[in-house]
């Protein structure tokens, strides 16, 4: 880039003291010159950035976001982050003053109070980082996260909740910073903030996984220097490397690519972490060899973290040049862990802790959603409402954790709805994940949980044609009567074995497959349910996909029910 364009774009940046909210105290933030003049474009400026947004182009924005090193005190961020919020948001978008009017309802009033604001119990005080926020921008940020927790019952732990809120409110204003979280909050193609500590837990091990196939040495010396302390309790630490310890501007700079990408971003930064400490901490005459050998390894990665040699560009392509680390096979190792985590209880380095989130029942709001449930299960006909109860509580525990909040819907059901997969399509396929319930002529009861839209069966390839199968490792098979059973994806049960390493066969990773013939689930040697278009006689066997017996004595079955749910909020 010629100087003088160089130069015209960096004058047309405010100065620092103008560039925040009032609520922000910009005395001791850093601004980085991190692009010098070099081959690339100008940088951008939103108005250049928002139609990739209006025209969806996601890839397109994706290179260009991890490539223009904006400065910390850029206009660009007050446009962008909101901007790439929004994309993430679920339903409908909320209404002008819908905020103010939540605040009302509270507090009781608009007004900041003089008293500290009581933060919801999901909230410990050692999240509760403010950067470089005022006291007023402290009061400011907790009042966005009560009411976050006020509209969001269901959260029960969020260590990252906090701290994203107080960053956000660097570059806009409170009620712009609450849109913006409620849409990361309720996002569902990609994951941003946990939400229960079993989730949380899942993030970490995840790190750990895919550290020792993706930044092997790093891990290794990792390992080593841990000692007997053991790495996972290294890793449980992981986000408050980047939230906690990077310094701000390379904090900001992994928010312009988390706000588009979701946490995939963060599991990469950590992962350059580790390779950035790797590289400097190898050499035994290395002070951060001597700082892991004298004060342990979890003292020395945070320092290193906040002594960060690498400028956020050369942090970002380290994290952004791994290569082979797909979104998929991160959701992969994501979803095996979260079973067999929810599978043994939740393991925290040597004690045993049972989290509120992984209390899978009776709470009491999944006793209620059980209720509501047995009211409309047309199944239940000829069995007690005892015998249909414990059915529905043993069907309850095998949801996945997050799911066991969320409140029932009825969907589609063969007596009211008739028989028609026309029909089954139109009132099911654009819920994600739908409970499948089928009760034979010869009063069998079974079904699958759908982890996928069944609208995926429409989507194409790169090269123009149908899926044939889609779906997630999440999915499974259940029996309910005569006999109760689960039947999970078989990489579920590898990784509980202690071989998630071990590559599962394309032939069990056929998960959900329909088109307007059929409906199948389960493939790979024969097909665990599968369905005609009437909706009326069907086939189970067994299946690579879930390794499960058939799900009723004879394998072929007439339908006398079939029942679809959804849930409500999910």
């Amino acid at each position: 880039m010629p100087s003088v364009m160089l130069s015209a774009v960096l004058e047309e940046e405010p100065d620092l003291y103008e560039a925040f909210p009032p609520h922000v105290d910009p005395s001791g933030i850093t601004i980085l010159t991190d692009s010098p003049p070099g081959k690339k474009a100008p940088l951008k400026t939103f108005a250049e950035l928002e139609p990739l947004l209006q025209q969806g182009r996601k890839r397109d924005l994706k290179l260009l976001i991890r490539e223009h090193s904006w400065p910390i005190n850029s206009p660009i961020r007050a446009s962008l982050w909101p901007a790439l919020c929004r994309q993430h948001q679920h339903g409908k978008s909320m209404l002008d003053g819908f905020y103010w009017d939540m605040v009302t309802q509270v507090f009781g009033t608009v007004e900041l109070p003089d008293k500290p604001i009581m933060l919801p119990p999901f909230v410990e005080a050692t999240h509760c980082l403010g950067y470089h926020l005022t006291r007023k921008g402290r009061a400011v940020a907790d009042r966005v996260v009560s009411v976050l927790g006020y509209a969001c019952p269901d959260i029960t732990y969020s260590p990252s909740l906090y701290p994203i809120t107080a960053a956000l409110l660097h570059f806009m204003p409170e009620e712009e910073c609450y849109h913006c979280m409620a849409s990361l909050v309720a996002s569902k193609e990609k994951m941003f903030i946990t939400q229960t500590k079993l989730l949380n837990e899942v993030t970490w091990k995840t790190v750990m996984q895919i550290a020792k196939k993706h930044a092997k040495s790093a891990a290794q010396h990792l390992s080593r220097l841990s000692g007997a302390i053991g790495p996972e309790r290294i890793y449980a630490d992981w986000q408050w490397w980047i939230l906690a310890a990077l310094p701000f501007p390379h904090l900001v700079r992994v928010l312009d690519c988390f706000f588009h990408e979701g946490i995939k971003v963060f599991y990469r930064v950590a992962l350059a972490i580790l390779i950035l400490f790797n590289k400097h901490s190898t050499n035994q005459n290395s002070e951060w060899y001597a700082e892991a050998t004298k004060n342990g390894v979890d003292h020395a990665v945070d320092k290193f973290c906040r002594n960060m040699p690498a400028s956020p560009t050369k942090l970002l392509r380290t994290a952004f040049s791994i290569r082979a680390l797909s979104s998929q096979y991160i959701s992969r190792v994501f979803i095996k862990t979260e079973m067999t985590l929810k599978s043994k209880q939740v393991i925290t380095g040597s004690r045993l802790m049972r989290s509120r989130s992984s209390d899978n029942l009776p709470t009491s709001q999944s006793q209620v959603n059980i209720q509501m449930m047995s009211h409309t299960l047309t199944i239940r006909e000829r069995m007690s409402e005892e015998t249909c109860k414990q059915m529905l509580f043993t069907l309850w525990s095998w949801l996945p954790v997050r799911i066991t909040m969320y409140q029932p819907v009825l969907l589609y059901t063969t007596e009211e709805h008739g028989c028609s997969l026309t029909t089954f399509y139109v009132r099911v396929e654009h819920h994600e994940p739908t409970l499948l319930m089928i009760k034979t002529c010869n009063n069998e009861v079974f079904g699958a949980y759908c982890s996928t839209r069944w609208f995926e069966r429409n989507q194409k390839d790169e090269r123009g044609n149908r899926q044939a199968y889609f779906g997630t490792g999440e999915t499974f098979l259940f029996s309910l009567y005569p006999e109760r059973a689960k039947y999970p994806w078989v990489g579920c049960s590898l990784a509980a074995e202690g071989k998630g390493e071990e590559r599962v066969s394309h032939g069990s990773e056929l998960f959900m497959a329909a088109d307007s013939k059929m409906i199948t689930i389960g493939g790979g040697d024969g097909q665990a349910i599968w369905m005609d278009e009437n909706i009326r006689f069907g086939k189970t066997d067994r299946c690579s996909t879930f390794n499960n017996p058939p799900l009723c004595p004879s394998g072929d079955f007439e339908i006398r029910v079939l029942e679809v749910y959804g849930f409500s909020g999910a």
